[in-house]
């Protein structure tokens, strides 16, 4: 008599976090033998042949053409990882596949710079923007009219550039060319990329040189005038 074999290894599986995955386990000659799988980062056992032992609920396990088919459904991040197929032979024998959970970026905005934001004329300005997501989101920087981002780089004085890479744009003595609508956009090749719309307003810096001002004060004085008149025939 035969004894069971893998026909096929276990597959990697990608699945964005929410979504139902499969991993198949495909064994031949099962004869008596037991098939179970375990979640191994989670030191887990799922299933015994067709028993679910697992409490979590999102788990289940069909059986069809010497194929166990382990269901997660509504995957979470912690799903992720290595899961076993074994079979109780003497030895026993096992494959593992691994099963990704990827997470879309999600902007953080308690984390990232207001809407809407001031800076005085010729001030430095540091503008934040953080996501998380799984891989680890990229995050860039474009103006949203199209116009070059003013960067300044040691030794080499301040450039333009259409894209700029990095969670933090620092802006260094801005001025009111500068102001406008800045766009932050995060991706990590986990569909719908994200974006947000940050307002900078340059406040004009007037500068005041001291003068001389001088006051003319006019003073009126109010004249009166006696006028005494004689009567010569009295006189």
């Amino acid at each position: 008599m035969d004894e069971p074999r893998f026909a096929q290894p276990i597959p990697n599986v990608t699945v964005a976090v929410g979504r139902d995955a499969n991993l198949p386990c495909v064994v031949e000659h099962l004869g008596g033998y037991k098939v179970a799988w375990i979640h191994i980062d989670r030191q887990m056992i799922l299933t015994i042949h067709r028993h679910v032992i697992s409490r979590i609920p999102r788990y289940s396990i069909t059986y069809a053409d010497n194929t166990w088919l382990l269901h997660v459904n509504q995957a979470h991040q912690d799903d992720r990882g290595y899961y076993m197929c074994q079979v109780n032979t003497n030895p026993m024998i096992s494959q593992v596949g691994y099963l990704q959970v990827v997470v879309p970026p999600n902007i953080l905005d308690i984390e990232s710079t207001p809407s809407s934001v001031a800076v005085r004329e010729n001030q430095n300005i540091n503008m934040t923007c953080r996501a998380d997501g799984f891989p680890t989101p990229k995050i860039i920087w474009r103006r949203e009219d199209g116009e070059e981002i003013a960067v300044e780089k040691k030794k080499k004085g301040t450039h333009g550039i259409l894209v700029y890479d990095g969670d933090v744009l620092p802006l260094t003595k801005v001025s009111r060319n500068e102001m406008g609508a800045y766009l932050c956009i995060a991706t990590n090749g986990v569909p719908p990329s994200v974006s947000k719309r940050i307002i900078l307003d340059v406040e004009c810096k007037y500068s005041l040189h001291r003068q001389y001002i001088v006051v003319y004060m006019c003073v009126c004085v109010s004249l009166c005038v006696c006028v005494c008149v004689f009567d010569k025939q009295k006189s």
